[in-house]
Formats: structure tokens, sequence, C-alpha cells
């Protein structure tokens, strides 16, 4: 049977959103994760509450359990963000927030942001919202190059964007700003949603593809796995091929985990054990 590192599953606090920060990170010792993702979100860490200070206490937190952030991914969907935004001072505050994200991944030292297209209106051209949110990540992407951060471009389902939803449309972006600190990422939901490839990513984006949210679904969920039917084993068999050493986030959004968080990620360690080293 073909296999992965299990150092290279990620734990995210998504799920544990109903619990302290502090139960998040000593979960993730107690299931022995090396390394994080870190959710910008109220009440755990949300860039507009938190003075730069307050953000170091939270990295002390961290490194007393010996994690690592892999990328700093701040919400971006449930609050009033929107890189696409039609009305100026929307795109202009969602700019400066991801700004602020940017120096909190600098602050986290973690080399990577998570970064997604926003919206457009559904009445209007795609080309008028695509515009819109190029100079916004073009913006964003000049910045992050200043501090050393690399921006993880995720395309993102239907039901939540208009603009990179598949492979096509992330590489579309990609070429059209074409910068070292510009790269792109899937998630397995959208991908599955889309009937998308994983190998696909891989071949047609090389050094551009750096990371992966690595989710089970009916395609969609975001469930835990063993909770959904996504071919797991071509998964991974593509992951070997393809010597893919990068971190597989569990990113388990359905509120059905939210009562027992430790649960889900439990299932899906179980769920995974056959494929690890």
């Amino acid at each position: 049977m073909r296999s992965i590192k299990r150092s290279q599953i990620t734990g995210m606090n998504f799920h544990y959103l109903h619990y302290p920060l502090k139960y998040f990170l000593d979960a993730m010792v107690k299931y022995q994760v090396q390394q994080i993702e870190l959710w910008g979100a109220a009440p755990h860490l949300y860039v507009e509450d938190l003075t730069i200070s307050e953000i170091s206490n939270i990295k002390r937190e961290i490194d007393q359990r010996e994690l690592k952030v892999v990328c700093f991914t701040p919400e971006q969907c449930m609050y009033p963000i929107n890189l696409a935004a039609k009305e100026k001072n929307l795109r202009e505050r969602s700019i400066a927030y991801f700004k602020k994200s940017i120096d909190t991944a600098v602050e986290l030292e973690t080399p990577m942001v998570l970064v997604t297209a926003g919206w457009g209106y559904r009445n209007e051209s795609r080309e008028e919202a695509w515009n819109r949110t190029k100079d916004s990540i073009e913006q964003l992407t000049s910045y992050a190059e200043n501090k050393g951060i690399v921006l993880a471009l995720e395309p993102l389902q239907k039901i939540e964007s208009n603009l990179i939803n598949t492979l096509p449309d992330l590489k579309e972006m990609l070429n059209s700003i074409s910068s070292p600190f510009l790269k792109g990422m899937v998630d397995t939901i959208p991908l599955a949603v889309e009937g998308e490839n994983l190998a696909d990513y891989f071949e047609q984006l090389q050094d551009d593809f750096i990371h992966i949210h690595f989710i089970d679904g009916n395609p969609g969920g975001h469930l835990a796995w063993g909770d959904g039917s996504l071919p797991l084993e071509d998964y991974i068999n593509t992951l070997v091929h393809y010597q893919y050493n990068g971190a597989l986030t569990l990113e388990f959004t359905s509120s059905q985990y939210l009562l027992d968080p430790n649960k889900a990620f439990e299932a899906s360690l179980k769920t995974l054990s056959p494929y690890f080293e």
C-alpha cells in the first residue's frame, strides 16, 4: 500500500470554534500532530481585534507546545470580506484586512497566508468582478513579497464564489499576476464537486502548487475522513506519485463536529492510519 507521512497531517481549529484556542492546541499535542493551520477568526485569532503583542502571546502558546504554523487562514467567507467587492469602501477594507493578516503571519512565523478571490454580483459580468479581484490580489502579492510571505490562492465552490472555482480559473489568475509570492492550492471538496482530478493540479501547476485542504465529502460537506465517499486511496496514490511532502490540512467545517471536535479528528486519524509510513 502506498503511504504518506503522518507528520503531513495538519490540524485546523475551524471545528474547535466553540472551545478556547488552548483547547485546540492541547488536542493537537494529544494527537501528536506536529503542525497546524491557524484559522483566523473570533474568538481564537481575529486580526481586527488583536494587537501585535496579543498575537505574540498566541505564538508563545504555540511554541510552548512545539507546534509549527504552516499556514494562516484569515476568515474570509463568513465575515464581510470580499476582494472583488464592487463597493469601494468594502474592497479597501478587505485589502487592509489581508495586509493585517500578512503581518500576523510574520508574527506567527508561518510562510503562507491563504487567500480567496471573493465574489462578484451574480447579475454583473464576470470580467468586471475579475478585474477588481485581480487588482486586489496584485496589491496583496506586492505587500506579501515585501514581508516574505507567500499567498496560497484557493478555488472555492460556485455557491461561495463566481470567480475562481476550477483549475483553469486558478491558472488564469496565477498567469495574469505571475509572481513567486502567489501560488495555487486546492481543497478536495471544490475539487470533487467540480469533478476535477488531483493529479491535474500537480501536472499543470507544478512548483506553483503548494498546499492542500484534505477532507472527505459527499462530494461536498468538509467531512471527517470516513464520513464521506471521496476516493481516499486514489488521492493517496496521487500524493505519493508526485512526491508531495507538504501539509494535508484537516479542515472540518460541518456543524456536526462542533459539539465534540476531538471525535472528528480521532475518526480521521483512524481512517488515514493505514496509509501512514
